[in-house]
C-alpha cells in the first residue's frame, strides 16, 4: 500500500491524514504525524466506503418526465452545462436576474470554492450569479453558525468569531458552553482541552445534555434548552452585585454597563433557577468561579443559536467574558489578525439596487453576510414576495432533511422552473431537480487548505469516480457558459497560480512538501485593543462604532433590535405556554451531533450506519418509566406540527423533562431506520429568532409515546 499525505475528506479540509492507496483505490486513512490539527475524525476510517460507495453519483443526469421522482437519464457535461446556462439566461430575461439563486450547503464546504465564489469570507454563500445581476447568494449560514460567528460578535466586539479563539493552553478555567468538542468538525479542540485538563486547568460544561466532554469535565451544569441567556444574565447579576467584575476594563473599554447592571437585577438566583432549572446556589458558585478562577477561556459554536433569543443569548455570554477581564489576555479569548492573503481572489460584490431575498425582514443578517436568507425563500417562490425566484442551484445541501417542514420545501421546489442539484449522492431534493451533477469527494480534488499558521495543497489521492468533478470547477465551467469564465480559474494549475499569485515561490515550495508548511506568524500580543491593533484606523479600542465592547449595541439598535442582551423566553416552553403542557409535557431539543453522521450525510454508508442503525430520541429514565417506554423501543415524538418515529434511548445523559432527537433522517438513499425519521416534521418554519431569522430547533414542546 502507498501512503500519501492529504487532507481528510470526512471533516472537509480539517484533519491532515495519510491516505493508503492500493490498486488505484483509497483503502485506508490514518492521522498525519505532526499535523497542526493532530487528530483524525472518528469517521475517517470509513472514508474508503464513502469514496467508493456504489451509490455515488457518477454522471451528469437530466430529468426524464415529471418531477417528484428519481427518473433521470445520463447527459454529457458539455450538454448539461450548456442547457443549464441557456435556461438560466432565459429565466433572467423573463423574470429579471434576481430570479436566480444559488445555495451552498455543508457538503459543498471547500476552501477554494469559498475563497473564489463567496459573497463574504465568513459565509459559505456562493456569488456565482452576482455578475449576472442577481443578489441572491444563500447558504447554510441561513440556519447555522452566522448567529455565533457574526450577528452576536460583530455588534459586541466589532470582530467576527473566526478571528477570536480560546487560549486553552494558558487557561486556568475552560468553559465549554453548548458545544461538544468530541463531535466538532474538526475535533481539534478536544485534544487541546484534554491536555489543558491534565496540566491542571478546570473544565466546566454548560449544556442541555451530558455530552462526551461533559462526562470528562470537572462539572456539568445542565440547563433547560433555550434558556442559556437567562443563565448568563444571572451570572452577570451575581458578579456585578458582589463587585467581582474587572472595573478597569469595564470603565474604560465597555459601553452600556450601567444599563446592563439595571437590567440584570431581575435575574436573581431564584428567578434564574425557575427559568433554567440550574439551582441558585450552583449559579452563584459558578459566577464566583468565572470571576475569580481565571484566566478563563470559552469554547462555543452553534449550540445557543436555535432559540427565541439566540443572538442575544450568545451576546450575554460574550459580555460575561468581557466584564470578567478575559478578553485578549493570556488564557482568555484571543483576538487574532486577519489571515494573510497569498493570491488573486475575485472581488465578487452583490449588485446594487435590488436587495436579496430576506433583506427586508432580516436587515442585519444581510448587512453582515451580503447574502440572501434562505428561510425566506418559500415566500419568494410561492408568493413572489418580494419578487419571484424561479431558478435555484443547490450545492452540497439537503434542504428537505435540514429545514423545518419538509412538505413546504417540496412545494417550493415543485414550482421552480429550474432546479440543479450538485452532490455526491442522490438527495431528497433531487426528486424535484431538472439536472443532477456529480461532485467529487475531497480525496479526489485539487485545492488548498489554509489554517492559522499552516498551509497545505490538496491533491487527489485517487482518480474521480466516474465523471464526477470538483464543485469548484463545476461552477467555473458554468461561469464560462454564462459568459464570465475569465473571472475564475478553469484548471487546477490556474487555481493554484491564482491562489499564490502574490507568493509564487511559496507555491513551488508547497509542491515539494505535500504534507504542508508552517506559515510564520508574528509573536502573540495581548491587549491589542489598547495598542490600536484591532481597528483599521489604528486607534485604540475595538472595531465597533464606539471603539468599545458594546454591551448596549448601537448596531443592533440601528436596525430596531434591543441594544442590550435581552432574554426572551422560548415562545413554546413550560413557562410561555403552560396550557400546552398537559398535551406536550417534555422540552424537545434536536440536532446534537453524533459520531456516525454529519447532518444528513453518510447515512447510506454501511460502516457508519452500523454505529447507529436507527434515529434515536434520548429520554431520561424517569420520563421513560412514567410512559412505559423501554430502551430500544419504537416510539413516536409528537409536537403540535407532526409526529415522527424514533428508537428510544433511555439515558441519564438528558435531564428529566427534556428529550433529544437526532436530525438528518429523511434522505432517499439512507438506511431504513433513518429514512423515515425526518425530525423536521416536528419543527416550525415560523418559530424563529427575530434577529437572525434562524428556526428554533432546540426549544419546543413535545410528548413521547410508545408505538
Amino acid at each position: 500500500m502507498e501512503w500519501r499525505p492529504t487532507i481528510c475528506g470526512i471533516c472537509p479540509g480539517a484533519c491532515g491524514v495519510l491516505a493508503g492507496v492500493k490498486g488505484g483505490r483509497l483503502a485506508a486513512v490514518k492521522p498525519l504525524p505532526g499535523h497542526p490539527r493532530g487528530m483524525l475524525c472518528v469517521r475517517g476510517k470509513h472514508a474508503p466506503e464513502i469514496v467508493h460507495s456504489p451509490d455515488r453519483l457518477q454522471h451528469p443526469l437530466r430529468r426524464q418526465g415529471e418531477r417528484g421522482n428519481f427518473n433521470f437519464v445520463p447527459a454529457g457535461w458539455d450538454t448539461a452545462l450548456a442547457e443549464i446556462a441557456g435556461r438560466l439566461l432565459e429565466i433572467k430575461d423573463r423574470w429579471g436576474p434576481q430570479a436566480l439563486m444559488c445555495y451552498t450547503g455543508r457538503g459543498g464546504f471547500e476552501q477554494c470554492l469559498g475563497e473564489f465564489f463567496a459573497a463574504r469570507t465568513d459565509t459559505v454563500s456562493n456569488g456565482i450569479f452576482f455578475p449576472l445581476g442577481s443578489p441572491n447568494a444563500a447558504g447554510a449560514g441561513s440556519v447555522c453558525a452566522v448567529s455565533y460567528g457574526l450577528l452576536a460578535s460583530v455588534p459586541t466586539f466589532g470582530t467576527a468569531m473566526r478571528l477570536i479563539e480560546p487560549d486553552v493552553e494558558n487557561s486556568r478555567l475552560i468553559v465549554v458552553w453548548g458545544a461538544n468538542p468530541a463531535t466538532d468538525s474538526p475535533p481539534e479542540m478536544l485534544p487541546r482541552i484534554r491536555r489543558a485538563k491534565r496540566r491542571g486547568a478546570g473544565v466546566i460544561v454548560i449544556d442541555q445534555m451530558r455530552s462526551e466532554m461533559a462526562r470528562e469535565a470537572d462539572q456539568w451544569v445542565p440547563v433547560r434548552p433555550g434558556t442559556d441567556g437567562a443563565l448568563a444574565l444571572g451570572l452577570i447579576n451575581v458578579i456585578i452585585r458582589e463587585g467581582l467584575y474587572d472595573r478597569e476594563f469595564v470603565e474604560n473599554w465597555t459601553q452600556g454597563f450601567p444599563e446592563l447592571a439595571e437590567y440584570v437585577r431581575r435575574f436573581t438566583p431564584d428567578e434564574v433557577a425557575r427559568i433554567t432549572g440550574v439551582p441558585g446556589q450552583t449559579m452563584v458558585a459558578l459566577a464566583r468561579e468565572l470571576a475569580t478562577g481565571g484566566p478563563a477561556s470559552l469554547h462555543m459554536f452553534t449550540g445557543l443559536e436555535y432559540s427565541s433569543s439566540g443572538v442575544q443569548n450568545i451576546r450575554a455570554v460574550f459580555i460575561l467574558w468581557a466584564i470578567t477581564g478575559n478578553l485578549d489576555v493570556p488564557g482568555g479569548m484571543l483576538f487574532n489578525p486577519v489571515p494573510r492573503r497569498t493570491g488573486r481572489i475575485p472581488d465578487l460584490r452583490p449588485p446594487e439596487g435590488v436587495p436579496p431575498v430576506g433583506a427586508d425582514r432580516h436587515p442585519l443578517f444581510h448587512r453582515l453576510t451580503r447574502s440572501a436568507h434562505f428561510m425566506e425563500m418559500p415566500r419568494a417562490v410561492l408568493k413572489d414576495d418580494p419578487y419571484p425566484v424561479r431558478a435555484l442551484i443547490l450545492d452540497g445541501a439537503s434542504i428537505i432533511t435540514g429545514y423545518p417542514q419538509p412538505d413546504l420545501w417540496r412545494r417550493v421546489f415543485a414550482k421552480l422552473e429550474l432546479l440543479v442539484v450538485i452532490d455526491r449522492f442522490m438527495t431528497a431534493d433531487a426528486a424535484y431537480a431538472h439536472y443532477v451533477l456529480p461532485a467529487t469527494t475531497y480525496y479526489e480534488n485539487y485545492s488548498l487548505q489554509r489554517y492559522r499558521g499552516y498551509i497545505q495543497l490538496r491533491t487527489p489521492v485517487v482518480e474521480p469516480v466516474g465523471e464526477s468533478r470538483n464543485d469548484f470547477f463545476i461552477f467555473a465551467a458554468l461561469a464560462k457558459q454564462l459568459g464570465y469564465g475569465h473571472l475564475f480559474p478553469q484548471t487546477p494549475e490556474e487555481l493554484w497560480q491564482w491562489a499564490f499569485a502574490k507568493e509564487p515561490a511559496l507555491l513551488e515550495e508547497l509542491k515539494q512538501n505535500p504534507q504542508g508548511l508552517p506559515l510564520p506568524e508574528p509573536p502573540q500580543q495581548y491587549r491589542k485593543y489598547a495598542a490600536g491593533k484591532l481597528r483599521p484606523d489604528g486607534r485604540p479600542g475595538f472595531n465597533t462604532p464606539s471603539g468599545k465592547v458594546e454591551i448596549a449595541s448601537s448596531l443592533l439598535a440601528r436596525y430596531g433590535y434591543d441594544a442590550l442582551p435581552v432574554y426572551t423566553e422560548p415562545a413554546e416552553s413550560p413557562l410561555s405556554k403552560p396550557a400546552l403542557l398537559a398535551q406536550y409535557p417534555l422540552v424537545l431539543n434536536t440536532g446534537t451531533r453524533i459520531h456516525s453522521t454529519f447532518r444528513s450525510q453518510h447515512l447510506n454508508i454501511p460502516g457508519l450506519v452500523r454505529l447507529q442503525p436507527r434515529a434515536r430520541v434520548l429520554i431520561n429514565p424517569d420520563d421513560a418509566a412514567a410512559r412505559g417506554i423501554a430502551d430500544g423501543q419504537k416510539v413516536q415524538v409528537i409536537t403540535p406540527r407532526g409526529r415522527v418515529t424514533f428508537m428510544a434511548q433511555v439515558t441519564e445523559n438528558v435531564p428529566p423533562g427534556t428529550v433529544e432527537a437526532n436530525m438528518g433522517g429523511g434522505g432517499p438513499g439512507q438506511a431504513a431506520g433513518w429514512r423515515e425519521a425526518n425530525v423536521n416534521y416536528l419543527t416550525d418554519p415560523d418559530y424563529r429568532d427575530p434577529v437572525s431569522g434562524f428556526p428554533v430547533f432546540k426549544a419546543m414542546l413535545c410528548r413521547v409515546e410508545p408505538v
